[in-house]
């Protein structure tokens, strides 16, 4: 069964590019030239994977990426004509999985893509029932993808779990980004170590009780990110 991919662009050209590129791939590709239908269409269709321009008529990308993620948890890669961190921020917070800048590489927008896929498909068949043990008040459910700690469910982003769950199972072991894009992202060779620190940043905001003087994310200043337990 084909993977489907909803391509959401205004731009007629990038649409026909990324479409004629995907369907060599293999991939189903929809598509949508505004805000509305994209929404319309990410609702109806299911899709595997979405690509989502930031500049949209009738409704921008970040709303239907806020309105998308309120029903699906589908891998949103977001793109941007503006290599402005403030753009990836919102993004990644309101909860896309990745961000592209215009303009890129058919090549390195197809790994990404494969990327995000390999993800998707190795966390439905890793999971099992355990659930993960933090310490007394934080746990993460695995077969729900929630972290829960006091008693409530934290509004995790499916990246933000996803990098919650691969540092705690490596307790104390330090990683650099580019091996947290590797092995969180799945990007070998393309991603940006920004997105990395923006991760970081949100999910502590969410799980440490003061994000500036975290207990749980550490850095080691010029190396990376571990997880003390």
């Amino acid at each position: 069964m084909e993977r489907k991919i909803l391509v959401v662009d205004d731009e007629r050209p990038i649409v026909d590019i990324l479409k004629f590129n995907l369907e060599k791939e293999g991939f189903d590709v929809l598509t949508a030239d505004n805000g509305l239908s994209a929404l319309e269409c990410a609702l109806t269709q299911n899709p595997d994977l979405i690509l989502l321009d930031i500049m949209l008529p009738k409704m921008d990308g970040f709303d239907v990426c806020r309105k998308i993620r309120e029903k699906l948890n589908v891998p949103i890669i977001m793109i941007t004509a503006r290599d402005e961190e403030v753009d990836k921020v919102l993004g990644l917070e309101l909860g896309a999985d990745d961000y592209i800048t215009k303009p890129f590489s058919v090549r390195e927008l197809i790994a990404r893509v494969k990327a995000n896929m390999r993800r998707v498909t190795s966390d439905a068949a890793g999971d099992s029932d355990d659930k993960i043990k933090v310490d007394e008040n934080f746990i993460i459910n695995a077969t729900q993808y929630e972290a829960i700690k006091n008693g409530d469910v934290l509004d995790l982003t499916l990246r933000e779990y996803e990098l919650l769950k691969f540092l705690v199972t490596q307790p104390n072991r330090i990683f650099t980004r580019e091996a947290l894009l590797s092995s969180v992202w799945g990007y070998e060779f393309y991603g940006d170590v920004r997105t990395v620190d923006v991760t970081v940043r949100r999910l502590r905001e969410k799980i440490e009780d003061d994000s500036s003087n975290p207990k749980y994310i550490l850095t080691k200043r010029g190396v990376g990110y571990y997880f003390r337990k």
